[in-house]
C-alpha cells in the first residue's frame, strides 16, 4: 500500500477509537481534496508535502477533537500554498471547517519593523483566534509540534528562530490552555536547537543513569502500591524523570549540576473518584515524610486552565525528594491535553462551561492589555501572565484571586477593578497592614483600603506590580490624568538621553528628519512622545535608539543620493565607478573622528576592535548606524576581505580633538594558570588608575589561563603603558588587544 494511503487509514482508525460515529466519505474526501491541492509540493526531507497535513491530523486526533477539527487539520495549507479559497472550502466540508483552516491561515507570521511588533501582533492575532474558536489555536499548535519533530531539515538559523518563536509564544499558549503534554515536547525540542549542548549533556547523563533510575522509580513505585492495596484503594500508579527542560532551568535557575538536583522524579496516582485522592494522599504522608511548605491543592481551588490534582514532595529512606500527583482519570486526561480533553464528550463550546465568557476573562484581559504599550513590554510581561506560577488568594468574601507569582498588593487591587486600583491608600493580609510590595502567598486573605480623596498610584507601583494588567492600567491612568506632567517629565528624561548619546536636540528637530523620526517612534507629535516617555509608554533610551537608528539610515541615504548624483553628473556607472573622491574639511561629530567627505554624520566604534585615539583607523558605511570605525589592523578591515560591492563604502577616517574623555577597548592576558593571577592583574589596573567595565578569568585545561578585560583609556599612549605593566606580572606571556 502506498505510504501516503497508509497514514491516512491510521489517522482513520485513530478517530474511531474516540469517535465510533466518524463519517469516514467525508473524512476520506478531505485527505484526497488536501492530496490533490498540495499534489507535486514537497517538503524539506523530499516527502510528499501531504505527510505534514496528514501528520498534523494525526496529533489533533490524540486530543480527541471533533470531526471538523480533524478535517481543518488536513487542509490547513491549502488556502496558504495551493489555489483554494474559504468559498470553495466552505462548500465542499461546510462553513465551520473554512472558518477552522482561513483561522489558522490567519496565524501566519507578517512582515513587521521589529522582532517585537511581530510577536505581539502574533500574539494578538492568537488571543483574537481563541476568543472566537479556541480549535484553532489547538491546531496551530499541533501544526507547529509537528514543524519542530521535523526541524532538522531546516537551515541552523531557521531551527533556531523557529524554536525560540516556540518556546517564547506556543510553549507559554500550550501551558496557558493545560496542555501540559504538548508543552513539554515543545520546550524539549526547542532546547535541542536554542542550546544543543546542553541539552546533549543532560540526555546522555540521563541516559547513563537510566537504569539506576529504573530501579529507584521501580521501588518506590511498588511501595505505593503495596499500601494503597492493604487500603483497598483501587489507583494506577507511575513514575517518571522529570522532562529535560524542566531540569535544565532547574540547573540553570539555581546554578546546579545534575548531581545536585534531587528531585528528579515524579510519580502520578491516578484513582476514580475525589474522596479517594484524599485517602491516598494520607498514605503518602504515612509511608514517607513530607517536605514543609511543599504541598498544594489545586483540587480545592483548581488552576485557570482548569487543572486539578493534588501535589506533595515527599522523602523516602533513600533521603532522595521526589513529587507525587494524586488526580480522578477525568483530571489527568485535563491535565495531558488540557481544554481539548473536553470534546472527548462534547463537540464544540455551545454547552460547555469552557466556551462561557467567564472562562475566557484570561483571554479578553490579555486583549486589552496590549493598548498604548510598547511591542517589546508587551510581549515581556505578556510572558509572565501566560506562563508564571500562580498564587491564589482570597477576598474578604472568599472569592479566589488566581496572580502571577510575587503579586502584590497593587496587582490584586487592579485585578478586581481599576477604580479600586487608583482609590487604593493601603492593604491588608490576614488583617494585618502590609507594604505596598508585600509578595502575597497562596491561601492568603486580602483586603484593600481605598479613600475618595487618595492621590491616584505612584510612578514607583508599575516597578513594585507584577502583572501587565496592573501595570498597564497604572499607564492609563497617568495618561489620561496627568499629560501635562507626563509631557514635562518626558522632555526632561529624553533630552538626558539625547545627551548622554550625543545627539543633539537641534538635529532631530529638523523640517527635513522629525516627520520621519516620529514616525520611527509612532508618535504624532514630540509633545505625544514626551508624554508616552513620562506615563511609561516608551522608555527614553528605547525612543533614542531608534531615533539615532533611523537618523543613521536618512544619512546614509543622504550620502548615497548624492554619491549617484555626483556619479551621473561625472558620466561614470555606478557600479564600475573607482570610490568616490573625499571632501577635506568636513564637520566632524563629537566622537573624535573627522570623516572625510560625509557631513555631519553618526559615528560608532566597532566592538569587533575597539579603536583609540592614535590607532590608524577606516570607516565604514553601515546601514542604519552612521560610520563604523575599525582599526586598519582589525581582520574585518581587512582590504583582501572586502566584497567588491561594498568597495565604495569604506571611507577614510582620522582623529581630530575629542569631546570625550576616555575609550572603551578590550585586552586578552594569556598567563600560566597560578593563585592570585587575578588579583595581581586587578591591582595592575588599579595602579594605572584607568576604569574597568568588566573583568574575567578563566583556566584553561592546559595549564594556562585567559584574563579578558574591557576598560577606558584617553588614547593609544596610555593603552600602550597599561600593555607594558601587564605584561611584566610573573607568569604573562602574552598582553593584546581584542580583534575581530
Amino acid at each position: 500500500m502506498d505510504p501516503v494511503l497508509e497514514s491516512y487509514y491510521a489517522l482513520e482508525e485513530k478517530v474511531k477509537q474516540y469517535n465510533p460515529n466518524l463519517d469516514t466519505k467525508r473524512l476520506f474526501a478531505a485527505f484526497q481534496y488536501a492530496d490533490n491541492a498540495h499534489s507535486g509540493q514537497l517538503r524539506k526531507d523530499g516527502s510528499p508535502f501531504v505527510t505534514h497535513p496528514l501528520a498534523v491530523a494525526e496529533i489533533v486526533a490524540e486530543l480527541e477533537l471533533d470531526t471538523d477539527s480533524i478535517i481543518a487539520a488536513l487542509l490547513h495549507d491549502c488556502i496558504e500554498d495551493t489555489g483554494s479559497t474559504h468559498e470553495e472550502i466552505a462548500k465542499l466540508f461546510g462553513p465551520a471547517v473554512a472558518d477552522l483552516v482561513e483561522g489558522v491561515t490567519k496565524l501566519t507570521r507578517v512582515q513587521y519593523t521589529s522582532k517585537e511588533e511581530e510577536q505581539m501582533e502574533n500574539l494578538r492575532k492568537m488571543l483574537m483566534a481563541m476568543a472566537k474558536d479556541i480549535r484553532v489555536i489547538l491546531i496551530k499548535i499541533c501544526d507547529r509540534l509537528h514543524n519542530m519533530r521535523t526541524m532538522n531539515y531546516q537551515s541552523a538559523r531557521k531551527q533556531r528562530e523557529k524554536a525560540l518563536e516556540t518556546m517564547e509564544i506556543y510553549a507559554p499558549i500550550a501551558h496557558r490552555l493545560g496542555m501540559q503534554k504538548i508543552k513539554w515536547e515543545l520546550e524539549d525540542l526547542s532546547l535541542q536547537y536554542l542550546d544543543p549542548v546542553g541539552y546533549q549533556e543532560i540526555s546522555d547523563e540521563l541516559l547513563r543513569r537510566s537504569s539506576a533510575h529504573e530501579e529507584f522509580m521501580a521501588g518506590i513505585q511498588k511501595k505505593i502500591k503495596d499500601r494503597l492495596a492493604e487500603e483497598g484503594i483501587k489507583a494506577t500508579v507511575y513514575g517518571r524523570v522529570k522532562h529535560i527542560y524542566s531540569i535544565y532551568r532547574k540547573m540553570f535557575a539555581q546554578n546546579k549540576t545534575l548531581d545536585e538536583i534531587f528531585d528528579l522524579y515524579a510519580f502520578r496516582v491516578i484513582v476514580d473518584d475525589i474522596p479517594e485522592c484524599y485517602n491516598v494522599l494520607g498514605c503518602i504522608h504515612d509511608l514517607f515524610k513530607p517536605v514543609l511548605g511543599r504541598f498544594k491543592d489545586y483540587i480545592g481551588t483548581p488552576k485557570p486552565n482548569g487543572y486539578q490534582s493534588l501535589h506533595t514532595t515527599v522523602i523516602g529512606r533513600e533521603g532522595i525528594p521526589f513529587e507525587v500527583q494524586i488526580r480522578t482519570w477525568e483530571m489527568h486526561h485535563t491535565a495531558e491535553y488540557g481544554i481539548a480533553a473536553h470534546w472527548k464528550y462534547k463537540q464544540g463550546l455551545a454547552n460547555d462551561k469552557l466556551g462561557t465568557e467567564e472562562a475566557f476573562e484570561w483571554v479578553r484581559k490579555l486583549l486589552e492589555n496590549q493598548q498604548d504599550t510598547d511591542a517589546e513590554e508587551y510581549v515581556r510581561t505578556l510572558k509572565v501572565d501566560m506562563f508564571a506560577d500562580e498564587v491564589f488568594v482570597f477576598t474578604p468574601r472568599g472569592d479566589v484571586v488566581n496572580l502571577p507569582a510575587g503579586a502584590t498588593p497593587i496587582d490584586f487591587a487592579y485585578s478586581i477593578h481599576s477604580a479600586v486600583g487608583n482609590a487604593m491608600t493601603g492593604a491588608k493580609v490576614n488583617g494585618r497592614i502590609v507594604t505596598f510590595d508585600y509578595q502575597l502567598q497562596s491561601g492568603d486573605i486580602v483586603e484593600v483600603i481605598t479613600s475618595k480623596s487618595a492621590h491616584g498610584p505612584s510612578r514607583d507601583w508599575m516597578k513594585i506590580c507584577k502583572s501587565n494588567e496592573a501595570r498597564n492600567k497604572i499607564k492609563q491612568w497617568f495618561k489620561k490624568e496627568r499629560r501635562e506632567e507626563n509631557i514635562v517629565t518626558g522632555r526632561s528624561m529624553f533630552e538626558s538621553e539625547l545627551k548622554r548619546t550625543g545627539i543633539s536636540l537641534a538635529a532631530i528637530t529638523s523640517e527635513e528628519v522629525l516627520p520621519h523620526l516620529l514616525k520611527k517612534v509612532g508618535s504624532g507629535s514630540l509633545d505625544d512622545l514626551y508624554a508616552a516617555i513620562g506615563y511609561g509608554g516608551m522608555t527614553a533610551q528605547k525612543a533614542v535608539n531608534r531615533i539615532r537608528d533611523e537618523l543613521g539610515r536618512l544619512t546614509r541615504d543622504k550620502n548615497e543620493k548624492a554619491a549617484a548624483e555626483r556619479l551621473a553628473s561625472e558620466g561614470t556607472s555606478p557600479q564600475l565607478a573607482a570610490p568616490a573622491k573625499l571632501i577635506p574639511g568636513a564637520r566632524r561629530s563629537e566622537s573624535g573622528i573627522i570623516v572625510e567627505g560625509l557631513d555631519n554624520c553618526l559615528v560608532k566604534f566597532a566592538k569587533c576592535c575597539t579603536p583609540v585615539p592614535g590607532d590608524p583607523v577606516v570607516g565604514f558605511i553601515t546601514r542604519g548606524f552612521g560610520v563604523s570605525v575599525h582599526r586598519q589592523d582589525c581582520p574585518n578591515a581587512d582590504p583582501a576581505r572586502r566584497k567588491p560591492e561594498e568597495e565604495g563604502r569604506w571611507v577614510k577616517v582620522s582623529w581630530g580633538e575629542s569631546e570625550l574623555a576616555s575609550y572603551q577597548t578590550s585586552l586578552e592576558i594569556s598567563a600560566k594558570d597560578r593563585d592570585a593571577l587575578a588579583l595581581d592583574v586587578t591591582m595592575a589596573l588599579t595602579a594605572a588608575k584607568v576604569k574597568v567595565q568588566s573583568f574575567s578569568a578563566r583556566s584553561l585545561p592546559d595549564g594556562y589561563a585567559m584574563v579578558s578585560i574591557v576598560l577606558e583609556v584617553r588614547d593609544r599612549n596610555e593603552l600602550t603603558s597599561l600593555i607594558n605593566k601587564l605584561g611584566q606580572i610573573s607568569g604573562v606571556y602574552q598582553v593584546k588587544r581584542a580583534t575581530g
